[in-house]
Order: C-alpha cells, then structure tokens, then sequence
C-alpha cells in the first residue's frame, strides 16, 4: 500500500499553496508509481527469461548429465516461485484495487467443466428498494467462479452381512462376502490406487504417505503400505503381461532405458539398475490402434536385456545409438531406426559452449526436417512417405554432402568433428524415416515415457533387492499407458482394482486403458 502522508492544516492554506501541494504530491505519486513500473518490468524480463532457461534445460533433460539438469530446473523453479510472488504483490502495491481499471483484470483460462459446481446465491438483504421502498423484481445476475480445494479425506467401508435363519429346517441364509483387491487386506481400491499413485507418478516415497496420512489420524507405517504396494504389484501382473503382449505385437517399437538407484542388499550402499521402455504410438501417423508403453527391469545394462525382451519382437526398433542394441539388428528381424533429436542434441550442446558457422547450419537443416514433420503428423503413412520423398529427401542428400564436406576441413579431434562422425556413421538408419511413413524422425515417444522416472529418481530408492524395481517397472507400466489414453491413471487403477480380484483371467483385455469408457480424462497434451 502507498505511504501515509504528513499533509498540513489545509484551511490554512492560500490557494496558490494548495496548489502547489498537491501538485507535489502528485509529482510524488507519478515518481513513486514509475519506481514500481519499473520494478514489475525487471522482474517480468527476469521471469520470462527463467521461463525460457527451465525450458530449454527440460529440453536438455535426458542427456548425459540429466541429474545435475534437475537440480538446475529445481533451483530455477523455485527462484522462478519467488519471482512471480513477488511480482504479483508488486502489482497490488503499484495499483491500489479501487484504481485498478477493469482491463487490467489477468487473463485466465474457465475452470473445468468436469467439476462439481457449489451454488452460493448472494441476495442483497432488502425485500423492498433502500431508497424508496419500491418492491424490487429480478433484472439479472453477476457470476463469478472461484476454484476451492475440498481436502481428500479417508473413510470407513462397513460390509454388514445380516444372517438369516429358516423358521422350516433352521438353515442359515447369508450373503457371500465381498471380494477385496488383498485379501482380508485392509485397504479399498481407491486407496490401493492412491498410494500406488502417489509413489510412481507423483514421487511420493512411502515414508512420507506415511507422515501424510498421520496429519489425518490414520496411522498407516511404512512396511503397512510396502506390503500394499507387493501386494498391488502381483494382483496387477496378468493385465501387465496383457500390455507387453499389445506393445510387443506392434511393427514398430520406441525403446530407450534410463539408471535407476538401487539399494544392494546387505552393505547399506546403492548400485544402479535400468529400466527399459518400449513404446507402441502410432497415431502420429494416422493409425488408430491403442497406444500402450510397456517397462521392464534390469539389475544392469547388459545388451542382454534388451536381447530378451525383444526375442519374439519383429519390426522396427526406433532408439539411440546404445551399443547392446547392435546384435539386435545382424538378424534382420529387428530394423534399426536411429533418432534425430539425439543427432541434434550432439550438435546443440557443442553449439551452447562454443557456437560456430557448422553447428549453427547443422541445427538450421536438421530444423528443416522438423518442420516438415510438423505439418503432415497425423497424416496416414502414405501422405508422409509421399511428402518426405518430395521435400525431405532432397534436404538429406543436400546434408550429407555438406557434413562430408565439413569433416574434411575441421579436426579429426574436435567435438563437432565428432557430432558429425556420429551423423555419418549411422545415415542409413537416420534417413530409413523417408522410406516409411508409419516410422518417425525420433525417439522422443520413448524419452516422454522415461520423463516420469527421471522426475521421480531423486524421491526414493527401490528397496532392499531388483524386486522393487520389476515392480516399478509394472506399475509404470499400467500408469503410463492410461496416460497414453487419456485416462486418468488413478481412476482407472481405482476401476481395475475393484474388479480384478474376480475378473476371469480369459479376458484380461477387457480391463486394459483403451477397452475402458471411464467418467474422467486426463489431458496428457
């Protein structure tokens, strides 16, 4: 609020004083007025440049050092907070409410329609006008919404099973207990989903639902929910195996992997585990099959693995250069679709250190295929084979060129020199995109996937052996694809528990994300 002002016996003042008075006063408020003008301009630069800095480090996200990525994200999110308080009590300061005009008003997106609406009618408290008595009649109303959060509470599901008896022969008649996800386990459905939720898709470790819960008055200790989550995980497997089968049946797959902490049992320390995603989307293309992803756990990064989950796979492998897919490839079963965003990433990272002539064109032409995709995504396979024959394979011979070109004056030991060796030796695999429309130019589908994990690593460890880790695997399985769907991930989890307990393990698919019509959607644009 503005200062309070020490103003003098204003009937003592001639007029030419009180002129002059208030004329610095005004003055006062002009200076005082632009000092806050310019203060809200500063630090709505500042703001849009952190803006831009987060989004470019989220870009960044899943390269090589994404751990100390993160912790920039969170030092520059929370400055970013402190920033935009600041800002918006700045704003008050400058405009006292009474002044502010109508068109100053923040532009803000409705509320949901989804939500329950809460109808206060606010009457004026007169029967008859305050002036004239006049009987007053409705001429209109004024609505405003305003967004309230109801705290999510617990409660008590009392099963009662009356028994009855037969006045004839004594028999006794009662109805047959329900079935529950655990069981004689404690836990409903809504909360199984909740807690698995919490852990998997918003990094909330167990220890802290705990503390969670205990603010309410529900004393649930860690090993209560641990045993909830194994629990979970083993009732979920049939339909997990059911999205690894949809997943895998596909003739292209997004694969990519990311280390996860592992607590080694016995000396207290933690080794690092990996888990493997494989993603099915087509719809990039056209294609109107469910998209599903699919995760898998491994104590390490051993070409193995991937080996054996692709074993009965046949189609095309879209993922990075990570040598133990390379045995994949020599059986000509499994064709190796390389990604441009990585190709890209090599030359950025050099271009954010040390700009030059080379990285700045090799991005601009790799940008040019970018756009390209952007105009026929959504397109069937045989619109974008046509359209990247016309228009993106001219661009990619013309590149070639030029990158053989490039090496040839730089040396052989500087890092662009290396971003285009690594261009060159995989160009085959770079540039097979053209020549089938239902591939994609990269492998962000699985990077997306990976994002939940990235994000949750630094939250928890996977406890006491590789078993945690295929469970997390499982549920970032079922999580993920619900998402895929446009699913809400805790409503369907919600659903499925309800009904998987007895659900004939025959028709499995009918409890998978996209075979569902549930109430509420999630938006995972």
């Amino acid at each position: 609020m503005f200062p309070a002002l020490n103003l003098p016996d204003l009937d003592a003042l001639d007029p030419a004083a009180l002129k002059a008075m208030i004329l610095a006063q005004q003055d006062h408020f002009k200076a005082q007025h632009e000092r806050y003008t310019a203060t809200l301009s500063s630090r709505a630069s500042e703001i849009e440049r952190l803006v831009l800095l987060v989004e470019k480090l989220q870009r960044m996200l899943f390269g090589a050092k994404s751990e100390k990525v993160l912790r920039q994200i969170e030092q520059l999110e929370f400055q970013l907070e402190d920033l935009q308080a600041a800002s918006a009590i700045e704003e008050a300061r400058a405009v006292p409410p009474a002044e502010r005009p109508a068109s100053a008003k923040p532009f803000r997106r409705p509320l949901p329609e989804h939500l329950p609406r809460e109808v206060h009618t606010h009457l004026p408290g007169h029967e008859a006008c305050p002036d004239c008595g006049g009987r007053l009649r409705e001429l209109g109303e004024d609505v405003a919404e305003m967004l309230e959060y109801v705290r999510a509470c617990f409660k008590v599901i009392r099963h009662v099973r009356p028994k009855l008896s037969c006045d004839a022969c004594d028999r006794i008649v009662q109805a047959p207990a329900p079935s529950r996800p655990i069981d004689r386990g404690l836990a409903g459905p809504g909360l199984l989903a909740h807690v698995l939720v919490s852990k998997y898709a918003d990094h909330q470790p167990l220890y802290r639902q705990s503390e969670i819960y205990a603010r309410e008055g529900v004393d649930l200790d860690r090993s209560t929910l641990a045993g909830w989550v194994g629990a979970t995980s083993e009732l979920l497997a049939p339909l997990v195996e059911a999205v690894r089968d949809h997943v895998l049946s596909a003739s292209k797959l997004h694969a990519d992997d990311t280390p996860v902490p592992v607590l080694a049992p016995g000396n207290g320390r933690t080794k690092t585990g990996r888990l493997w995603t494989y993603v099915r989307d087509d719809r990039p293309s056209g294609d109107t099959t469910a998209p599903a992803v699919w995760f898998a756990y491994s104590p390490d990064r051993k070409g193995e693995n991937p080996r054996q989950h692709l074993k009965l796979y046949h189609g095309a492998l879209q993922a990075d250069a990570y040598a133990g897919f390379q045995h994949l490839y020599e059986s000509g079963t499994i064709v190796e679709v390389a990604c441009w965003a990585h190709t890209r990433r090599k030359f950025h990272e050099i271009h954010i250190a040390h700009p030059s002539p080379t990285t700045t064109e090799a991005i601009e032409r790799i940008a040019a295929f970018y756009a390209i995709e952007a105009e026929i995504r959504g397109s069937t396979a045989k619109v974008r084979k046509t359209v990247r024959q016309a228009r993106a394979k001219p661009l990619l011979d013309s590149m070639h060129t030029w990158l053989e070109a490039a090496l040839a004056m730089l040396s052989r030991k500087s890092d662009t020199a290396a971003a285009i060796r690594y261009a060159l030796s995989r160009w085959p695999a770079l540039t097979r995109y053209v020549d089938d429309g239902a591939l994609e130019i990269d492998n962000n589908a699985a990077e997306r996937a990976l994002r939940v994990v990235a994000l949750g690593r630094k939250n928890f460890l996977f406890a006491g052996s590789n078993a945690g880790g295929d469970r997390a695997a499982a549920i970032y399985s079922l999580l993920g694809s619900a998402k895929l769907n446009g699913l809400d991930p805790e409503i369907y989890l919600h659903h499925v528990l309800e009904r998987i307990a007895e659900h004939p393990i025959n028709r499995i698919y009918q409890l998978l994300p996209w075979n569902l019509s549930l109430p509420h959607k999630y938006d995972h644009s």
